[in-house]
């Protein structure tokens, strides 16, 4: 069984990192969450979060860069423009996290300090 130790070296801690400090603003937060119900244009996601187009356009080439959210230009007018959540990415963070916060992961050890030698646990 794969530990949370493991999962960690599968993906680097500064990918990690990167993903999840794209995800720790608000306001990506809200446009990545408006994305997972589908994909959108700037102008709707710019009505539906209440944002700026600049702001708007700023926080998606964030979450575009750290690979979470793919950009495409309308086949038929290239001025619209689409956006979508990279759904593999998206399935690999969510293995990721699940491994990495599964309670499952945690081993009981014996203590090192000094409770652990009263107990008797050092050592063992």
């Amino acid at each position: 069984m794969m530990n949370a130790t493991d999962s960690i070296h599968d993906r680097t801690i500064a990918e990690a990192t990167a993903v999840l400090k794209a995800l720790s603003e608000p306001n990506r937060l809200r446009i990545f969450a408006e994305l997972m119900r589908g994909d959108s244009c700037n102008c709707e996601l710019a009505e539906r979060l209440a944002l700026p187009a600049n702001l708007l356009s700023h926080h998606l080439k964030v979450l575009s860069d750290v690979g979470l959210v793919h950009t495409r230009r309308d086949r038929l007018d290239g001025r619209w423009v689409y956006y979508s959540v990279d759904r593999a990415a998206a399935a690999g963070w969510q293995a990721w996290l699940a491994t990495l916060l599964d309670p499952a992961q945690i081993l009981v050890r014996p203590l090192c300090g000094p409770e652990g030698v009263v107990s008797g646990s050092v050592g063992q």
